[in-house]
């Protein structure tokens, strides 16, 4: 089965079935310039294999000896990595400091971490829905809870792992981000292979199927219904971005009506500003109100003097991750 770079916890689970042994290293905390975040992990199958990163480099390589070392005792182990600055190029750190990371060998004997309980994650993880692992750091307990749970409900908002206040280690897994492109046109043959690569799961929208066909799109999930009917049935949430591409109010206008009735997190429409103010007059006559309309990001993407179809689908992507991270303009 293939998996994308992002599907760690899949990916290990699967090597511990294949019966190839299999260790995740998920980074605890960092002190100064870290290129990886708390919660980045990285799985390490019996013969060396990896996939994913807790750093930017060369600490990798001393992890992946750590996790063989782990998967031979069974057991899990803390280590840490520090350096200076003048060393901090060698070892993966963009301008020195400290990383922490957890490393746990998969395995059905205690103090491992259990496969039915990174199943579980998978299962969760496959269906969008959210869900920490919580990893006593003393004791190596380990148990799931949801958004719902009031002692991590902030953490699951600020989509932020890392140590909680009993000094327990909380590693998130929200559900994938999605990006739904409406429009098979040449922008989204480049925006939804980019989009793959930044972490979405991205999915394309048109009822006109010469322009969706795989053939045109190879690998991408397809859909061919009416835009709102497929919006509603993928089902959209504070998770998901959409992009309309087609210029055809038939197929933009119903897009847009059902994203601006979700949680969407970014919605971005192709079009001239000439064009979009024609939009903002028939979306006014469809019912919705100027607060609504204003979350619209059109014309589509950052103004960075895009030209051709794959620029187009830089300055959108690079659009989407400035909504999605709140950064300013």
């Amino acid at each position: 089965m293939r998996y994308r770079h992002d599907q760690i916890p899949e990916i290990a689970l699967g090597w511990h079935h294949d019966g190839r042994g299999a260790a995740l290293a998920t980074v605890i905390q960092t002190w100064g310039s870290a290129p990886r975040q708390a919660g980045s992990q990285l799985a390490i199958s019996g013969d060396g294999e990896i996939m994913g990163s807790v750093s930017g480099g060369c600490v990798e390589g001393a992890v992946v000896m750590e996790a063989l070392d782990a998967l031979r005792a069974g057991t899990p182990r803390i280590v840490e990595f520090g350096v200076s600055d003048d060393t901090a190029f060698e070892v993966g750190l963009a301008c020195g400091g400290t990383i922490r990371i957890l490393v746990e060998p998969v395995g059905d004997t205690a103090p491992a971490l259990p496969p039915a309980l990174l199943s579980d994650i998978v299962a969760a993880r496959a269906t969008r829905r959210a869900v920490a692992c919580v990893t006593d750091l003393v004791t190596w307990a380990r148990w799931l809870a949801g958004p719902n749970d009031s002692k991590l409900a902030a953490q699951f908002r600020a989509d932020r792992s890392g140590l909680n206040d009993a000094g327990q280690l909380v590693t998130l897994h929200n559900p994938p981000l999605r990006l739904v492109v409406v429009g098979a046109v040449h922008i989204a043959q480049a925006l939804l292979p980019m989009a793959r690569l930044a972490g979405y799961d991205p999915v394309l929208v048109d009822p006109r199927e010469a322009f969706g066909a795989q053939a045109r799109f190879p690998a991408e999930s397809i859909s061919h219904d009416w835009p709102d009917d497929a919006l509603a049935a993928i089902g959209l949430d504070a998770r998901s971005a959409v992009v309309t591409l087609t210029h055809d109010s038939k197929l933009d206008d119903p897009a847009i009506i059902a994203a601006l009735q979700s949680d969407v997190f970014y919605l971005g429409c192709l079009g001239s500003t000439r064009t979009h103010a024609k939009r903002l007059e028939r979306l006014r006559a469809a019912g919705l109100d100027d607060a609504q309309l204003s979350r619209i990001h059109a014309p589509v993407g950052l103004n960075i003097g895009a030209r051709t179809p794959a620029e187009i689908a830089v300055a959108t992507l690079a659009q989407i991750t400035q909504a999605l991270r709140g950064a300013r303009a």
